[in-house]
């Protein structure tokens, strides 16, 4: 599959939907509270998608069942919104939540504190995985490979004692929501396709405060670290354009 460039009118439907994306979670991050079920979340999510008149990228994708994907402490992806899974203080609760607009997707992802008690290894996962995400996008510029954008995120992560998950990765993203390059958050700079203008990647880094082996639950969906260890997730969709990276969900 060839990676598609996006014309600058793409682009700015791209924007649209991203910014959609970016109010849906900005809509459910208040709900994430002790005693709140991560069903609670889908419920507000899948009303706010409504009201704004999208559709959600993931409910129906190879059957998935859900608007969101609601991934607490070891759970890394693709966690399944359960009125069982109730949030408690002191968890991590990675979101992601991807919508179409006008044919075009938005994806992103944040991790967030169930309330404020964190431990500081914790805290420092989460701000280790949201920095190495602006790592690998301050490489997003034309004439670098992807390997630049993986190196980046890789080299600061494990310099803070953490580890790259090897499993999933980013991905290209547009009128579908995987398209080719896939974007790795580790590799070796100067490595694979080189970034032209008007290519878009959603660039998600997911780190574990342990090792980076996963292991997929009987669900068939929801990837937890093998060792049990707590996982961050954080993801922005970025064109490749000439006046460097633009973040399209802002």
């Amino acid at each position: 599959m060839a990676i598609v460039c996006k014309s600058a009118a793409e682009i700015e439907k791209m924007r649209r939907s991203g910014r959609v994306v970016r109010e849906v979670l900005d809509h459910v991050r208040p709900l994430v509270a002790p005693g709140a079920t991560t069903m609670d979340l889908e419920r507000a999510a899948e009303r706010k998608m409504k009201e704004l008149g999208v559709k959600p990228a993931f409910k129906g994708y190879f059957d998935y069942p859900c608007v969101l994907c609601t991934s607490i402490n070891e759970e890394i992806v693709h966690g399944i919104p359960s009125e069982k899974r109730v949030m408690k203080a002191g968890d991590i609760v990675s979101i992601d939540c991807g919508v179409v607009l006008e044919g075009y997707y938005g994806d992103a992802a944040i991790t967030v504190p169930v309330d404020g008690s964190l431990s500081p290894s914790v805290q420092k996962l989460l701000e280790v995985t949201e920095t190495s995400l602006y790592k690998g996008i301050e490489q997003v510029r034309i004439g670098n490979a992807i390997g630049d954008v993986g190196a980046a995120v890789q080299e600061y992560v494990e310099a803070n004692g953490f580890s790259v998950v090897r499993e999933f990765v980013g991905h290209g993203i547009g009128t579908r929501l995987h398209e080719e390059p896939q974007v790795p958050n580790f590799g070796t700079r100067g490595h694979g396709a080189r970034l032209r203008d008007g290519m878009v990647l959603a660039i998600e880094p997911m780190v574990n405060s342990g090792g980076p082996a996963t292991r997929v639950l009987d669900d068939k969906w929801t990837a937890v670290t093998a060792d049990g260890s707590c996982s961050a997730h954080f993801e922005h969709c970025v064109a490749v354009t000439k006046d460097g990276p633009l973040i399209l969900t802002q």
